[in-house]
């Protein structure tokens, strides 16, 4: 199958952010009386506040009480404190200007929220060139990743079948929650996971500069993909 379109996740495939997500869940938590370490938290990231919450403190939900509060102080940090401070990904911009000369189209499916994705994609400088209005975001999405649901409201927004798309990603949850709508995935080292946690990606680079130089030989310059 000809390949036509990119899923792009934003948080450490794009902009350097995943340290930074995880210090604002442990500010988020702090500042409600919850001790979680960054140590615990890091290695949730990439999934949605609706997998991360209980998964930290068991009693707790997004959707109510503490939890809920947490998840908007975190949400808080982000676009506030955070996002102004990061930089992109090494060759992100240049891979992307790559992908749309070949003519491929390109859309972002993230756990971020509609609120916080226009700072991550001015911190990744990629803002003018991806139509942030469709965007898959946390707000299409009943669960976040590892469940499909943020991939498969990409596809649909793509009008799209998998076996026409790659996802572009960093974390297991991306890869898994990918695999589950048959999208392979290149993954990005760049967001602070091993390659045994990234094992189920169809190809692996250190960061989108080591894709971009790679390019002709990758799912991307090979342009057909596998039937999965």
């Amino acid at each position: 199958m000809q390949l036509q379109a990119v899923i792009l996740d934003i948080d450490g495939t794009l902009t350097l952010s995943n340290d930074a997500h995880a210090q604002a869940w442990v500010e988020a938590f702090a500042a409600y009386g919850y001790d979680v370490p960054f140590e615990k938290v890091r290695p949730l990231i990439g999934m949605g506040g609706d997998k991360v919450i209980p998964k930290m403190v068991s009693e707790l939900s997004d959707e109510e009480g503490d939890g809920k509060k947490i998840a908007q102080r975190r949400k808080e940090l982000i676009i506030n404190r955070f996002s102004p401070e990061l930089s992109p990904t090494p060759g992100s911009r240049d891979l992307l200007l790559k992908m749309q000369k070949e003519g491929l189209r390109l859309i972002i499916a993230t756990s971020a929220t509609t609120e916080e994705l226009s700072g991550l994609l001015k911190a990744a400088q990629v803002d003018d060139l991806l139509d942030q209005g469709q965007a898959a975001t946390s707000s299409d999405a009943e669960a976040s990743k590892p469940e499909p649901d943020i991939v498969e409201a990409a596809l649909s927004k793509l009008q799209m079948e998998a076996s026409q798309t790659v996802m572009l990603a960093d974390t297991p949850y991306d890869i898994e929650a990918a695999g589950k709508c048959g999208v392979p995935v290149i993954a990005f080292r760049c967001g602070g996971f091993d390659d045994a946690s990234l094992a189920d990606a169809a190809e692996i680079y250190d960061h989108p500069a080591d894709l971009l130089a790679h390019y002709d030989d990758s799912l991307l310059g090979k342009k057909e993909l596998v039937a999965r």
